[in-house]
């Protein structure tokens, strides 16, 4: 199958590589030209684990290619994917579709023969009907079909993700659509992966229900988290406990900071949204977002109470900025909240990222950029860990306490024990939920 993909941001980079894996021919299609002669010249714009070899492999065996001329993308194309981005729209919430609306108009004038209009991005429900509409307005003569196919891929795992997904949903209505998307689709129906094909508004449905589940269990488990701290209780007791009931699973459960990214604030938001509109408000999920607000201010005054009440003149080493590891992706992270409020309150902030220096410099203003986590450490009142990435789990404890001014430690994402702090000759040591 020929395939175009508009948009070379995170999902449409990573579905456009992978789908080339399977075997069809791709190209992707970007306006940026600086961001197109980079991948030309083989360089990756996003950081994701394995992406670069993929994309390398598929580029050399003729599969895969990059163009800015959006004709020659969609000219023969069995399918053309949109993959924009649909950002929270400033002052109401909702999911700003403008690039999605220009895209189907743009792919519309380009059209010479029959193609399935896909949308890939995360849209409302409602979206794929308009983007019909749209195409239809703009060429009456133009034989097409939409379909809807929401991803599921998450961030520093998407390449397994695609390749070995739970399901991929489908929404489409007309048979040769159908047939279209199922072809695409053979490599993992072959696999016994799930095809789950549904109408438009389900397809569309089930990408905002789904990350606001999740997004629900992360916020019950770090209320849960504040509970335990109160009572004496250990949260990771607590979820281990919960996790092992088939029922409710342990994926999701584990205490920390709050969430961030690129999915779960922006498609809780547009779910919230969503609901207002059709007068029935979704009440669970507008206290999920207020209540992961609130989770961030809590991370903030207990780092603060553990500096004695006040952050002025404390020197502060953060250990991770991402909103999760494995990804360059500071989108919503807890750090874009919680950093910002210690160097307000006059501390001196050093932070150490493997892959968030590029986007943290514009975003954390006022900070310094460490080496390494011990360079941070050095003659610090406290230690912060924001982000689990590998490299923070297994660090020399004796070594960071030595280094620091007043050895103190808040494991924000508990990877470490108080006992483990304690003996290391940390001398205050706070975890979530604990």
């Amino acid at each position: 199958m020929k395939i175009a993909m508009i948009g070379t941001g995170y999902v449409g980079l990573v579905s456009g590589v992978c789908l080339s894996d399977f075997g069809h021919e791709v190209i992707c299609v970007d306006k940026n030209p600086t961001k197109i002669e980079m991948l030309e010249r083989g360089e990756v714009p996003i950081y994701e684990p394995g992406l670069d070899a993929l994309m390398e492999r598929n580029v050399a065996a003729g599969r895969l290619s990059f163009t800015g001329d959006l004709g020659r993308a969609v000219d023969g194309a069995d399918a053309v994917f949109i993959a924009v981005g649909t950002p929270t729209r400033r002052g109401d919430g909702h999911a700003d579709l403008s690039y999605v609306y220009a895209a189907a108009e743009e792919v519309a004038q380009c059209l010479s023969g029959h193609a399935v209009i896909v949308t890939k991005s995360t849209v409302p429900v409602g979206t794929n009907r308009q983007v019909e509409k749209i195409v239809r307005a703009a060429r009456p003569d133009l034989e097409f079909d939409v379909a809807s196919n929401p991803e599921f891929l998450r961030e520093g795992a998407a390449i397994d993700d695609f390749m070995r997904p739970d399901r991929v949903v489908v929404g489409v209505e007309a048979a040769r659509a159908r047939d279209i998307m199922g072809e695409i689709y053979r490599p993992l129906f072959l696999r016994d992966f799930p095809i789950v094909f549904t109408d438009l508004e389900s397809a569309e449905m089930i990408k905002y229900a789904a990350n606001a589940f999740l997004a629900t269990k992360i916020t019950f488990i770090n209320e849960i988290a504040a509970l335990c701290e109160r009572v004496g209780a250990d949260i990771k007791a607590v979820s281990k406990g919960m996790g092992l009931d088939n029922r409710i699973g342990n994926k999701f459960l584990h205490a920390g900071p709050g969430y961030g990214g690129s999915c779960f604030p922006k498609d809780t938001s547009a779910l919230a949204r969503i609901g207002q509109e059709h007068s029935v408000p979704q009440e669970i999920t507008e206290t999920v977002i207020r209540v992961n607000e609130s989770v961030k201010r809590r991370m903030i005054e207990k780092v603060r109470e553990m500096c004695g009440d006040s952050f002025n003149g404390k020197t502060i080493a953060v250990l991770g900025v991402t909103f999760k590891p494995n990804t360059d992706d500071m989108r919503d992270a807890p750090s874009l909240t919680i950093v910002p409020a210690m160097v307000g309150g006059g501390a001196q902030v050093r932070v150490i990222d493997p892959q968030g220096r590029r986007e943290g410099e514009a975003l954390l203003p006022g900070v310094e950029w460490a080496e390494d986590a011990y360079a941070a450490a050095a003659g610090a009142d406290a230690l912060v860990i924001l982000t689990e990435w590998n490299e923070f789990r297994a660090l020399d404890l004796g070594r960071l306490a030595g280094a620091m001014r007043t050895p103190r430690l808040a494991d924000l994402r508990n990877i470490y024990s108080q006992k483990d702090a304690t003996a290391a000759g940390f001398e205050a040591y706070i975890a979530v939920g604990r």
